[in-house]
C-alpha cells in the first residue's frame, strides 16, 4: 500500500492529477489518536461539515496544500466546519517533523496501520473527502493542484448552507 502511495504521490507531484467527483453513502466511522494524544471519533462530529484530508510528509502536493487547508479551517471553523488531517505514515515522527516547520491549527490524526485509509479506499496523496452534517460522503478529491481550493470553498459553503 505504501509503495502504491509513493508511486501515486510521485505521479501527482509531476503534475498529473487524478479524478475528483461526487460521492454518496455514509462515511465509514473510525476513531484515531490525534496529535495531542486524544482519540477523535468521526461520528462525534455529526452535525458539522467535515473535510478529511489524507496526507503524508513525503508528498509534495500535500506540503503545498497544507497551509491552504489551514486557512480554510480558520475561515470556516466557526460556521460548523471542521477539518481532520489524517497522516498515513507508519512512523508518525515524520509527520511531526514536517508539522514543526509548517504548523497547522486543525486536528492531525495518525493512521499508522492505514486502517482508515483503506476504509476510504485512499489511492492517491493527498486525498480529500467532504462529509455533510448527516455523516454522508459528498465529494472526493484525489491529488492536489493549485486551484483546487476554489472547489473546496464552494463545496464547504454549499454543505454548511444545507
Amino acid at each position: 500500500m505504501l509503495k502504491k502511495m509513493l508511486i501515486l504521490g510521485t505521479l501527482l507531484f509531476s503534475g498529473l492529477a487524478l479524478a475528483s467527483g461526487e460521492l454518496s453513502g455514509p462515511a465509514p466511522d473510525f476513531t484515531l489518536k490525534s496529535r495531542d494524544g486524544k482519540n477523535i471519533r468521526l461520528s462525534d462530529l455529526r452535525g458539522q461539515v467535515v473535510m478529511l484530508n489524507f496526507w503524508a510528509s513525503w508528498c509534495g502536493p500535500c506540503r503545498q496544500e497544507m497551509p491552504i487547508l489551514d486557512d480554510l479551517y480558520k475561515r470556516y471553523g466557526k460556521a460548523g466546519f471542521t477539518l481532520l488531517g489524517v497522516n498515513v505514515e507508519q512512523d508518525s515522527s515524520l509527520g511531526e517533523k514536517y508539522l514543526k516547520d509548517t504548523p497547522v491549527n486543525f486536528p492531525i490524526l495518525w493512521d499508522p496501520t492505514s486502517k482508515v485509509s483503506q476504509m476510504y479506499n485512499v489511492d492517491a496523496m493527498p486525498s480529500t473527502v467532504m462529509i455533510d452534517r448527516d455523516g454522508n460522503m459528498r465529494y472526493l478529491h484525489r491529488g492536489y493542484k493549485p486551484g483546487y481550493e476554489k472547489d473546496y470553498k464552494k463545496q464547504i459553503k454549499e454543505l454548511i448552507r444545507e
